[in-house]
């Protein structure tokens, strides 16, 4: 079978057999506590997606299922002494964007002491989730925790009692594990390296690769965990999904021959989405279509004059990763964290996002270079042709559904 051929047809069946589930990449929510002595006020954000992993639905204010607002103040515990805070008022379902659910509450802990608060949110749908948990100090400071399946618990102030008891925020050791799971969960990321890594055929060229999309996703995940690029987060998910579609249809290309039915039909494909995009289909915008679209007609014309292309890979490792960096920051970005906080965090994540990624490509390179070896390189071929039909159906499923979803 052609390798063109292959694509499509590997590209259609894959992105057939997806279900709604592939949406869910990482499982994350967010909340602020503010203590007054035994008085607490919680606010509680978590995407509307995260909740359909629930059987109560999604909030649509000021409606929020019975069942939910059982569920929340039981999930995320809070407890003095051992004995559970109760309920004071709520939970209310406020106004917020319609991805977006936003929840506030109160409570009236008993006694004395210090309050400890457990996170089970999600914990039989997604083990993995993360809460990011807030609380604002007497003094008007912020400090935050993640709550992880491996520590759910979190130590806070008593408000109460001459001993005041300060709870420790996440370190910088805390917030590398917290990237090495954001980057071992981000399936879309390991696709993309994966596309990427499927033709190289030296360590040099990985380690050359691996750079320019290292340095490309730190860059703008530091720019967008620090608030000097705000990118709209549809559009930077529905971009990466497109992303994994490119580099795939590349690989098919270089497979084939380098004619021209590919380039071209990538092309028309992206003038379409723009052209759809201009009559307000679709989440990504109009200009970055145009650019895209320009961008592959170069892109493709450039690599045809090349004999070996992997020196190019680089540079476009390095475009994409830019846009998987924005999409690395929405952890960092949501939690909202003060600038005396935000750094440590962000040099922690990003270096576990590092090491997560060197340990996955240190695991997987071996395996594909032992596979050219097999019947002296026989099932090569076959293996990059199946493989690139795979991450080419992915991407196409997850630009489709981010998109153009619901």
């Amino acid at each position: 079978m052609k390798p063109v051929l292959m694509l499509a047809l590997g590209a259609a069946l894959v992105a057939l057999a997806a279900g709604p589930a592939a949406a869910h990449t990482r499982s994350t929510s967010y909340s602020t506590w503010e203590i007054d002595g035994r008085d607490v006020r919680v606010r509680f954000r978590i995407p509307q997606l995260e909740l359909t992993r629930l059987p109560w639905g999604i909030v649509s204010p000021p409606h929020l299922p019975e069942p939910l607002s059982r569920y929340l103040p039981d999930a995320l515990r809070l407890e003095a002494e051992g004995e559970a805070c109760t309920l004071a008022g709520g939970p209310r379902a406020l106004a917020s964007p319609p991805e977006r659910a936003l929840l506030e509450w109160e409570l009236k802990c008993p006694g004395q002491g210090a309050l400890t608060l457990t996170s089970n949110l999600l914990r039989e749908v997604a083990p993995s989730h993360l809460h990011f948990a807030r609380v604002k100090k007497l003094d008007g400071s912020v400090v935050e925790r993640v709550l992880t399946k491996a520590q759910r618990s979190w130590l806070l102030p008593s408000g109460n009692g001459d001993e005041v008891i300060e709870p420790e925020g996440s370190g910088i050791l805390e917030y590398v594990r917290v990237g090495v799971e954001h980057i071992i969960s981000g399936y879309d990321h390991l696709v993309f390296l994966l596309g990427l890594l499927l033709l190289a055929r030296r360590a040099r060229e990985v380690v050359t690769i691996v750079t320019g999309f290292t340095v490309a996703h730190s860059l703008t995940l530091a720019l967008a965990a620090l608030g000097r690029v705000q990118p709209e987060a549809g559009a930077v998910e529905a971009l990466i999904g497109l992303s994994i579609a490119l580099i795939a249809a590349e690989n098919g290309w270089l497979l084939s021959g380098r004619g021209r039915a590919l380039p071209t039909a990538v092309v028309g494909v992206l003038l379409a989405m723009a052209a759809a995009a201009a009559f307000g289909l679709g989440s990504i915008p109009l200009q970055t279509l145009l650019g895209l679209a320009l961008f592959s007609a170069c892109y493709f014309a450039l690599l045809e004059r090349l004999d070996a292309p992997m020196g190019l890979r680089a540079a476009i490792a390095f475009c994409f990763g830019l846009v998987h960096g924005f999409g690395f920051a929405g952890v960092l970005m949501d939690i909202s964290l003060p600038q005396g906080r935000l750094l440590p965090a962000l040099l922690g994540f990003n270096v576990g996002v590092e090491l997560g990624q060197l340990a996955i490509i240190a695991a997987l390179w071996p395996v594909l270079r032992a596979i050219t070896h097999i019947y002296e390189g026989r099932f090569q071929r076959l293996v990059v042709e199946v493989g690139t039909a795979a991450v080419c159906g992915l991407g196409i499923f997850w630009m489709v559904e981010r998109a153009y979803g619901a």
